[in-house]
């Protein structure tokens, strides 16, 4: 069984086949779906032609299903989904708005695991302690 990939607020399905599927939008009100590797620190993106990832400019995720922001107290440069894996632990992932910034981190308890070339970025935001 993979990884499921769940909305922290309606709890709906992000993942189908081999994507997580996500609603991003920019300042811009430039919008459209975006499909996300549920590989943690495979950062390889797919859009429709149309809708196009500048790299630097900051997106914001919402849920496809209930259409919440998915977003973190942590720091605003960061959004938030759960991953659910094959003996139902449940983890916080937290990963970067910024187009070509490499940053996710999987959280459980205080248990931490850091993906991606940028993954300093946030870390001295990160409180474990705050974490389930």
């Amino acid at each position: 069984m993979k990884n499921n990939f769940i909305c922290p607020r309606c709890k709906g399905y992000l993942n189908v086949g081999d994507y997580i599927i996500l609603a991003a939008d920019t300042e811009h009100k430039d919008a459209g779906l975006i499909l996300l590797s549920p590989e943690l620190g495979n950062y390889s993106v797919k859009t429709n032609s149309e809708f196009e990832i500048r790299a630097g400019e900051k997106y914001d995720f919402f849920c496809p299903v209930c259409q919440e922001k998915l977003a973190t107290d942590v720091h605003d440069n960061l959004s938030r989904i759960l991953m659910i894996d094959n003996n139902n632990n449940q983890y916080e992932i937290l990963f970067s708005k910024i187009a070509g910034e490499k940053s996710t981190y999987k959280i459980i308890g205080e248990s931490l695991e850091i993906y991606g070339d940028n993954k300093s970025n946030y870390m001295d935001f990160i409180n474990l302690s705050n974490f389930k």
